[in-house]
């Protein structure tokens, strides 16, 4: 009998701090810098992002979103045989952030490792859980998007710090004899590498190159629009289905323009986009589950509906994932 995998319960955590528009505005004019409300949303569709506490890793926001995914799921920790964190902003150099999340849940023994795809980290990582699930590696994954971005934030350039927030957001994906990933495609082109990254690194004891985050913005949005409508229709092609099969797109959060490109390639009206980019900002590999997670406990999503999950990111990665709730 073939195994498949399904997701069994969504979870996601948003640090208590709300930064808005006007709060940035007010940070930035203290340094000369001029922004305005009006201007980020015209351009971005955001209104608001969260910060985490000086003292708050990826990990411990990692830790609430699986602990309602847990509960949503209705299964405890001793039960995960396999965790996976995207992040691009993982606690320290080593162990990753999956190793020290499990030890805080009070897991132990399962593997426990970070994807580092950036913003397609999650579809990257599902994937990868997925396969594993298939051949009876593992039964019950925590799939995890965690990330603390306000940390690589240049508070100097105004068109990157006001894009992105921090989050995390989780699944648990479960082996089941009926179909629930139904198809993914991924993909990678390092010859982008510097249109997107944060260009530093540690040697030495010391920061070597410039460790925050660097974007050429009209590069990324014409290439992200593109790969995405592509990665789309092969994922639906490789599942025998069409836009018209897709009840919800739930698209990387990174730029309400970028998503209404998207979905307008794909024939799809925003009434069937679920979007959070507008109080969360870009929340990086956590923007995707923590996009699902609000669909599913606001109740536009429903069980037995197809949802077409696409991220794209620093790297260049971007990649889709169909699946039945």
């Amino acid at each position: 009998m073939r195994i498949y995998s399904r997701i069994t319960g969504t979870g996601s955590y948003l640090p208590p701090r709300r930064v808005t528009n006007q709060d940035i505005q007010a940070d930035l004019a203290t340094r000369g810098i001029e922004t305005s409300d009006e201007w980020i949303v015209e351009r971005t569709g955001i209104r608001a992002r969260h910060f985490a506490a000086p003292d708050v890793t990826s990990s411990d926001l990692g830790l609430e979103a699986a602990r309602k995914a847990l509960e949503a799921a209705g299964r405890t920790a001793d039960e995960v045989d396999l965790i996976i964190v995207a992040t691009s902003t993982p606690d320290m150099v080593f162990p990753s952030s999956a190793a020290i999340l499990q030890h805080k849940l009070g897991a132990s023994g399962c593997p426990a490792f970070d994807v580092q795809a950036v913003c397609s980290g999650f579809v990257y990582a599902l994937t990868v859980a997925d396969a594993l699930i298939q051949t009876g590696a593992a039964k019950c994954a925590l799939v995890i998007g965690a990330e603390v971005f306000s940390r690589i934030l240049d508070f100097n350039d105004r068109t990157t710090c006001v894009l992105f927030g921090d989050g995390a957001g989780a699944v648990v994906l479960e082996a089941s004899d009926q179909p629930g990933i139904l198809a993914s495609d991924l993909h990678a082109d390092g010859k982008h590498s510097d249109i997107l990254c944060v260009p530093g690194n540690v040697s030495g004891g010391k920061i070597i190159g410039d460790p925050v985050l660097k974007m050429d913005g009209q590069a990324v949005f014409k290439l992200a629009v593109g790969v995405l409508e592509k990665a789309a229709r092969a994922t639906l092609d490789k599942a025998g289905m069409t836009e018209a099969d897709i009840d919800w797109l739930i698209p990387h959060q990174a730029n309400i323009r970028i998503m209404q490109s998207t979905a307008r390639k794909l024939k799809l009206p925003m009434e069937k986009v679920i979007v959070t980019v507008d109080q969360h900002g870009n929340t990086s590999a956590a923007s995707i589950p923590l996009a699902l997670d609000h669909g599913v406990r606001s109740g536009q999503i429903k069980p037995g509906q197809n949802l077409l999950l696409e991220g794209v990111g620093g790297g260049f990665t971007w990649g889709a994932v169909l699946l039945k709730l």
